[in-house]
């Protein structure tokens, strides 16, 4: 190609980003600057005083036991909902790929179900299914005899995480299986004959075959898994139990936004919000070093 064309090209192609590039900064890149920036003053968020404290909010930060408690609940449910909902989803999507069931496209329709309602739907949906005296969960569990199982799903500190997770856990796997099964719809039929010829079992092809040819979704959706959690987090716990009982449930964001908009310490908010920050990156950091050797 001629420098001179080349040269129109590059023009064309700054030109034609720009407008985009100027929407992240200012949509994005400004935004986040302006979260670390306000974490260093105190600030009620609703006047226009604002006085510089340096590093005093993070101090204050990491001295909050409630903090403690929100960063653990994030941790567990991070780890718990990933674990899980990775697990089902690739065992669904390597189900319903690789067998002969005419109701295949119902199925895929079925599991994905859960992510065209409302978190807010799913939300009470689940408050109903644990409630203590009326609920799904524990007339079951009465009605088989087991009724030293049933309990306040919802208000016990022992639980409520647990049954947070679930219904976190329902509404993904859909969603993530959707993902691996369009992987694995791309996977030549060959190398599975091939195998069955060589005798191997469904279980050393899913390991040896499925897994490392779908590698590069799994990573992408390991980044996914930590991002959609936090946020999923925020809005099933306000759903579901709104930090109850005693704080055992909150999580980080639900605690930043009880600093910020209850408690008028949006300084002290944002800290919360550059430690969210730091560890979702560093998650994400983490989990691409961890899988990188593997990648397809």
């Amino acid at each position: 190609m001629p420098k001179k064309q080349q040269t129109r090209r590059n023009i064309a192609i700054t030109v034609s980003l720009l407008p985009a590039l100027a929407l992240y900064a200012l949509f994005v890149i400004y935004p986040t600057f302006n979260v670390f920036r306000t974490s260093m003053y105190q600030w009620s968020g609703l006047s226009k005083q604002k006085t510089f404290i340096g590093f005093e909010n993070f101090i204050r930060l990491f001295n909050d036991t409630k903090f403690w408690t929100a960063l653990q609940n994030t941790i567990f449910l991070l780890i718990f909902c990933t674990a899980i909902t990775m697990i089902l989803a690739l065992f669904f999507a390597a189900a319903l790929t690789q067998s002969k069931l005419k109701e295949k496209n119902f199925y895929r329709v079925l599991f994905f179900f859960p992510n065209v309602l409302s978190i807010v739907v799913i939300g009470v949906l689940f408050s109903n299914i644990y409630e203590p005296n009326m609920g799904i969960l524990n007339s079951l569990l009465r009605g088989i005899g087991l009724n030293h199982l049933a309990q306040p799903w919802l208000g016990s500190g022992k639980t409520v995480l647990w049954a947070i997770g679930v219904a976190m856990i329902w509404q993904a796997v859909g969603y993530y299986m959707v993902m691996y099964m369009a992987g694995m719809d791309g996977i030549s039929p060959e190398l599975y004959e091939a195998a069955d010829i060589d005798g191997a079992s469904k279980f050393v092809q899913f390991f040896k075959i499925t897994i490392p040819m779908i590698w590069g979704i799994l990573r992408v959706t390991l980044v996914f898994f930590i991002t959609s959690t936090l946020n999923m987090s925020f809005l099933f716990v306000n759903v579901m139990t709104d930090g109850a009982p005693n704080g055992s449930s909150e999580v980080l964001l639900t605690y930043m936004y009880r600093q910020a908009f209850t408690n008028a310490n949006f300084g002290y908010a944002m800290a919360i919000a550059v430690i969210i920050f730091i560890v979702a990156f560093a998650l994400a950091i983490i989990s691409n070093i961890l899988t990188k050797k593997n990648d397809a």
